[in-house]
């Protein structure tokens, strides 16, 4: 790995999330990063371009920050990417970019919707090789941003992982990697590769809210039999390991082509 490997840090929690920050300034023992970030909580927005373009805006940094500069812009996560990569580093590309750490988890088909996972897909359509990183927090944190969560470890397999996408063949092949954490991992936790489930994680709940209105909440459903050994809600929620999934934008379904060609 180069010492002047560039890293751009993004998330779909917003600027001021924590676990932007600790990612952003353990990623520095790597290279040169630059945040750019939603202004505020896109969770959910998945790769959408809605609501205003937006535009740059300098974000006072921490003191002591060793993080080159940070961005806010009013936009979607992949939106935010799309700046980023296409006016800001237009000239000067990063060598990766790391998309989290996500208030919680991202397995199954909880990627479509998933800003963070939205954000690494846009770099990727832009020619840079992403990580989206995730930490699995009790149900009813995920849109809090809580101070109170430890991202810690979260931030120690984010390294590892950026480190071997900057430097290993075979990470350096991947397009797009996904890593989720368990809330209980230490450093010490087995990381295992795992594939995509097929299967929905979250479950929509409906709820009626103090005013009478009908509001639709979300719960994790971990009971669909379909989970099998070896995929990533498998992996995190039973075996509560570290979920690394290689992912790819190609959405084709498994089939010979020639046999719809019939009805073409």
């Amino acid at each position: 790995m180069q010492a002047t490997a560039k890293i751009l840090v993004t998330n779909d929690d917003g600027i001021r999330s924590s676990a932007l920050w600790l990612l952003a300034e353990t990623l520095c023992d790597l290279g040169e990063v630059t945040i750019v970030a939603p202004s505020i909580q896109h969770s959910g927005a998945g790769r959408s371009y809605t609501g205003p373009d937006g535009s740059l805006v300098s974000y006072d940094m921490p003191g002591g920050c060793r993080v080159k500069a940070a961005y806010s812009v009013e936009a979607t996560p992949a939106k935010a990417v799309v700046l980023a990569l296409g006016l800001l580093l237009k000239d000067d590309p990063p060598d990766l970019v790391v998309s989290g750490i996500n208030y919680g988890e991202n397995p199954g088909t909880s990627i479509i919707s998933s800003g963070t996972i939205g954000a690494a897909s846009e770099a990727v359509l832009h020619g840079v090789r992403a990580l989206a990183v995730s930490r699995a927090v009790p149900e009813g944190e995920y849109l809090r941003n809580s101070e109170s969560i430890d991202f810690s470890v979260s931030a120690h397999f984010a390294r590892k992982f950026a480190q071997l996408m900057l430097t290993d063949p075979v990470y350096r092949s991947l397009s797009l990697l996904k890593v989720d954490v368990p809330a209980n991992a230490t450093p010490h936790t087995r990381c295992k590769a795992a594939r995509l489930s097929s299967c929905r994680y979250f479950e929509p709940v409906f709820k009626t809210d103090a005013h009478g209105e009908m509001v639709i909440d979300y719960r994790v459903n971990p009971t669909d039999p379909a989970i099998q050994p070896g995929d990533d809600i498998y992996t995190l929620l039973v075996e509560q390991l570290v979920a690394v999934t290689p992912l790819t934008l190609d959405m084709t379904a498994p089939i010979d082509l020639r046999m719809l060609e019939r009805d073409c």
